[in-house]
């Protein structure tokens, strides 16, 4: 390259690194394990439990207050150390490459960090190159980059050299611009840049700049459970001080009047709910995280399984990323090897333009090499790359002999011109190009021509080539994407493709996907829609093409305001505001960049499509799971509250006391975080329709079923209470069987609220390790208490006969039973 200029002086690079700022985007503070662990105790729920602990402290109860703060500290410990994971992660993927740069200062060539780059460096680019900052292109040889990352066109786009009046351009996208752009990859060809724009003022940073202005969705089951916790607590208090006055004035006994308020607050404490909501969000993250997911917010789990709309990038995401030969089309007289042997001799030995690694890929495949007649190997001798006038790729191989072997690949009708083609050859090459790019590829002719050598000729045009044929290129579907996109259908989530590519491109790509053939609506067209007119067009239509960063954010926006839960999933940089705006963003961990991972609140570490399918099953049964334990929990209080409240208000003797409900808690706790949480799939999780977005984790439905449950549940006991006390059975005795009757009634609601539509005996032998473990569990606690006289004198109990012990499995047996016929009939209103 002749008449390079010199470039900055070094003392004045440094002068502009000093005032202008490193080449860097603006970052959030890393978040350290100490900052994370702040961060999770800062918690509400978690101060509702640590809230709940000094109650206990305040009524006496040591042994409840620390079973709260041990459970505590263990979901702690869980999401301290997912997030701790989560963030480990991320920031081995933001510090996989940091690229660095050759520029000209001071007329040497110098390799500096990307971060030391300044506004007015001169980059000199090569292919490979990753490019540290937006420049304005001065010299230009064949130059093309890869700009998916920015633009999500799907193949690298052509450069040229700006004349000296021009000015710098600052959007990328389209052929033949005179800029290159911070992010983007020299895929072929060389030349000198001028830099014009760094770190937040690059296109890149212009669009990091446009997150912080965006809010990321709250929790909305946090809330929900924080208010019904409130709700709850100063019902429960409310009611334990009337009853400790009420018992108090009319008996005359203080002291039994304040144990049995205390027994009451604490059976009508739902403390359970913030164990169990903290305990599914980490458990939950970490079984996404099995499936290669990792979540960076506990928001995007609770709103998975609501999602409505799943919003995709094309490049990357449903397509590899990568160029494919998909057809190959000889010319009347070759055949599909010429054609390709042809395209493997145009395409560099080396390559670094995804163009010509497809060509190596498929000539590899098919045992195609580039030999002579011989058998021995070409030896490249010239290229000739693009040129504005003639949009082809020419490289001249010399064999063992004095021939030359010529083989050139490009747009079709620079390719018809190389070859001087006759109207005949013309017009089956301008028909064949048109169907092949109707099918949504990218056309290609390929000429191949002869010379006896061993004089290169000057340009390709002094050469006479003649017509091979042509090859259709296509960045090809991930094999997973057409049965994901039907699991979607099925469970009732709209997949829209929101891509920067071309229409033409983005229609084939979507009938190969599965998603419904309709119009394709354009960037410009949706400029030109108002707000109203643009949600109107959003009811049907699936496909939108040549959308810039602001136009996917609109969209993204638009969806939210019709109602949508919208799941958006993104690699590049221009996919980072639409990421973080919606309900779920979800970023690609491998190839994606910094600044779509971090606007993302899940990343798939595998950059797989039918990932995002498994996350949204695994966030349904989290929600479904959920559900079930809120029930349970709601149902579970129910008779403890009743025990404690039914001897105060009918004058029987008064069995429990706060020692027997902390004991029952014992039991509860884990069986409520733990075994709800572990409890399988229900089977029709991917076929019914999403929850409503505005649907509340404590339905009237759920409240009304757990009430049920818990009415029952308190008439089981309260028989074997009365049955017991109208034989004469003594106090511990008395206690022992209405103990153990409750004992049996929680397991009960533990089966029946296991599944909403599986029998009796289904959910008897649904598979779950953890619940296996609960009646062993319970056996070893219950029995050192029984048989045990001190353990026993402490909770005054009594060792039960056997004739007693089956009353109680039968009463229990029974009210599971009843429990079963209730769900069955109310069927899939449970849900609601």
């Amino acid at each position: 390259m002749a008449d390079v200029p010199t470039g900055l002086g070094l003392a004045e690079a440094a002068a502009r690194l000093a005032a202008e700022g490193p080449n860097e985007l603006p970052r959030a503070r890393r978040r350290s394990g100490l900052r994370i662990l702040a961060e999770v105790l800062r918690e509400p729920m978690l101060l509702l439990l640590v809230l709940a602990a000094i109650v206990y402290l305040i009524f006496g109860d040591l042994h409840e207050a620390l079973i709260l703060l041990v459970v505590a500290t263990l979901s702690v410990t869980i999401t301290a150390v997912q997030e701790s994971r989560t963030e480990r992660v991320l920031e081995a993927l933001r510090d996989l490459s940091s690229p660095r740069a050759l520029v000209l200062r001071g007329g040497e060539r110098l390799r500096i960090p990307g971060r030391e780059v300044v506004r007015g460096d001169l980059l000199i680019l090569a292919e490979g190159d990753r490019i540290p900052a937006d420049a304005q292109l001065l010299q230009a040889e064949g130059l093309s980059a890869d700009e998916s990352l920015l633009t999500g066109e799907s193949v690298p786009v052509r450069k040229r050299a700006a004349p000296p009046d021009e000015p710098p351009c600052a959007t990328p996208g389209g052929e033949d611009l005179a800029m290159v752009f911070s992010g983007a990859m020299v895929v072929r060809g060389a030349g000198i840049a001028r830099v014009t724009a760094t770190g937040a003022a690059s296109a890149i940073g212009r669009i990091g700049h446009s997150l912080a202005t965006l809010d990321s969705e709250p929790p909305r089951l946090r809330a929900q459970t924080a208010r019904l916790v409130r709700l709850a607590g100063v019902f429960g208090g409310t009611v334990s001080i009337a009853v400790v006055l009420l018992y108090g004035s009319l008996h005359g006994d203080w002291l039994q009047a304040a144990l049995a308020g205390i027994a009451l607050g604490m059976a009508m404490l739902p403390e359970e709910f913030p164990v169990v909501l903290t305990v599914f969000m980490a458990m939950g993250a970490w079984r996404i995280s099995r499936a290669r997911v990792l979540t960076r917010r506990a928001a995007s789990i609770e709103a998975l399984g609501a999602a409505t709309v799943l919003c995709t990038d094309k490049t990357g995401t449903l397509t590899q990323n990568r160029m494919m030969v998909a057809r190959l089309c000889p010319a009347p007289g070759a055949d599909g090897d010429q054609a390709l042997r042809t395209g493997l001799l145009a395409s560099a030995p080396h390559p670094v333009d995804p163009m010509d690694a497809a060509f190596h890929a498929l000539a590899g495949e098919r045992g195609i090499t580039a030999t002579g007649a011989d058998g021995q190997a070409l030896q490249l001798a010239r290229s000739f790359g693009l040129r504005d006038d003639l949009l082809a790729v020419t490289q001249i191989w010399t064999d063992t002999g004095p021939g030359l072997i010529a083989a050139a690949k490009g747009a079709p009708e620079a390719i018809a011109t190389l070859c001087r083609a006759d109207p005949e050859t013309a017009q089956w090459l301008r028909a064949e190009t048109n169907r092949m790019a109707g099918d949504g590829l990218r056309v290609l002719g390929l000429a191949r021509a002869e010379a006896p050598g061993p004089t290169l000729p000057d340009a390709p045009e002094a050469l006479d080539f003649w017509l091979v044929g042509l090859a259709g290129l296509a960045d090809p579907l991930r094999d997973s994407v057409p049965q994901a996109v039907r699991e979607c259908q099925q469970a009732g989530i709209r997949v829209v493709m929101i891509t920067g590519d071309y229409p033409v491109t983005a229609r084939a790509i979507a009938a190969k996907a599965g998603l419904p053939a309709g119009a394709v609506m354009t960037g410009a067209q949706i400029d030109a829609l108002d707000d109203d007119r643009l949600a109107q067009a959003l009811a049907d239509t699936a496909i939108f093409a040549r959308v810039l960063p602001d136009q996917k954010l609109r969209l993204v926006t638009a969806l939210k305001a019709r109602g949508e839960v919208v799941a958006m999933t993104g690699d590049g940089v221009n996919d980072a505001p639409a990421l973080k705006a919606a309900h779920i963003g979800i970023a690609m961990g491998g190839r994606g960049t910094d600044v779509a991972r971090e606007a993302a609140g899940i990343v798939l570490l595998d950059d797989d499509f039918s990932s995002i399918v498994r996350a949204v099953r695994l966030g349904r049964r989290i929600y479904d799971n959920l559900r079930k334990a809120m029930g349970f929990i709601v149902a579970v209080h129910v008779p403890i509250a009743g025990l404690a409240l039914m001897p105060l208000l009918l004058g029987t003797p008064i069995v429990f006391g706060p020692l027997h409900i902390a004991l029952m808690e014992l039991l509860i706790d884990p069986v409520c975080a733990l075994v709800f949480e572990a409890e399988p799939e229900e089977d029709d999780t991917m076929r019914r329709p999403p929850r409503p977005p505005s649907a509340s984790l404590f339905s009237p439905a759920m409240l009304g079923w757990g009430l049920i449950q818990g009415l029952v549940a308190f008439a089981v006991v309260a028989a074997v209470y009365f049955e017991a006390l109208g034989r004469g059975l003594g106090l511990a005795d008395l206690r022992t069987l209405t103990f153990l009757a409750l004992v049996g009634a929680v397991l009960g609601l533990i089966y029946v609220n296991r599944s909403y539509s599986a029998s009796p005996w289904g959910a008897l032998v649904r598979p779950n390790r953890a619940l296996a473990l609960v009646p062993v569990a319970v056996a070893l606690v219950l029995a050192p208490i029984l048989l045990w006289p001190p353990a026993a004198a402490i909770f005054g109990f009594a060792l039960p006969g056997a004739a007693d012990l089956a009353r109680v499995a039968g009463a229990a047996a029974l009210g599971f039973l009843a429990l079963e016929a209730v769900k069955r009939a109310l069927g899939p209103r449970l849900r609601r």
